[in-house]
C-alpha cells in the first residue's frame, strides 16, 4: 500500500510518502518543500496585510514602512512598522494605527490562527523591505541576509553603493557585490 498526501493542519507544509508491504516500511517528507510552502504562505499574508492597511495608515498621516509575520510553532507575531517625517513616530501614532488596523483585521481576518499585533517605528537600525527604501539610504551601512548563498556566503555587511531595477550594489571590504532583490531575505541599517 502506498500513500501520498499533505500533512493535516498546515496547508502545503509537508508532502509525505509512506508505504507498507513486503519490503521495508518507509516514510519520506519533503522538508525543503515544507520550508518553501511556509515562506510562500507568509509572503502572501504579508502582501495581503500590507494592501489592507496601507490606505488606513496613509490616512492617519503616516507611512507604512513594512510588515513582518514571524511564526514560531503555534504562535505568531504580526509586526507593523510605521514611519513619519519630521518629529518621528510617537506612542500615540502607534496606538491609533493599532486600533484602526485591529478593526480591519476583525472584519477581514487576513491571518489564520492566533497572533500578536505589534505596531512600531522602524527605529535607528530600521529594517529595509523595498528597493525604494535601500535607495533612500545609499551611502549607509547595511546588514543583508540572503535566502541562498551568493559566492559562498549569505550574510553581507557593507555600504549601499547603488540601487538598480532589481538589485542592490553593496561594497563589502573593498569588493562590490550585486545582490538580487529577489534573493534578499532580511536587511537592516547598521548604526
Amino acid at each position: 500500500m502506498l500513500h501520498i498526501g499533505l500533512t493535516e493542519g498546515d496547508p502545503g507544509a509537508k508532502k509525505c510518502i509512506s508505504g507498507v508491504g513486503r519490503w521495508p516500511i518507509f516514510y519520506l517528507c519533503d522538508v525543503l518543500c515544507a520550508v518553501r510552502c511556509r515562506e510562500q504562505v507568509l509572503s502572501n499574508s504579508i502582501a495581503l496585510v500590507s494592501d489592507l492597511i496601507r490606505p488606513t495608515v496613509t490616512a492617519l498621516g503616516l507611512e507604512l514602512w513594512g510588515v513582518e509575520h514571524v511564526v514560531q510553532g503555534r504562535f505568531s507575531v504580526l509586526r507593523v512598522y510605521i514611519d513619519k517625517g519630521g518629529d518621528g513616530v510617537t506612542i500615540d501614532d502607534c496606538e491609533k494605527v493599532s486600533r484602526q488596523i485591529s478593526g480591519i483585521f476583525d472584519v477581514e481576518d487576513p491571518i489564520a490562527g492566533e497572533y500578536t499585533l505589534e505596531v512600531s517605528s522602524p527605529g535607528m537600525d530600521r529594517p529595509l523591505f523595498e528597493l525604494g527604501q535601500f535607495e533612500r539610504y545609499v551611502g549607509s551601512v547595511v546588514m543583508v541576509r540572503l535566502r541562498s548563498p551568493l559566492e559562498g556566503r549569505r550574510k553581507f555587511k557593507g555600504v549601499i553603493q547603488k540601487v538598480e531595477v532589481d538589485a542592490v550594489r553593496l561594497l563589502v571590504d573593498d569588493k562590490e557585490f550585486v545582490l538580487p532583490a529577489s534573493a534578499i531575505d532580511k536587511a537592516n541599517l547598521v548604526f
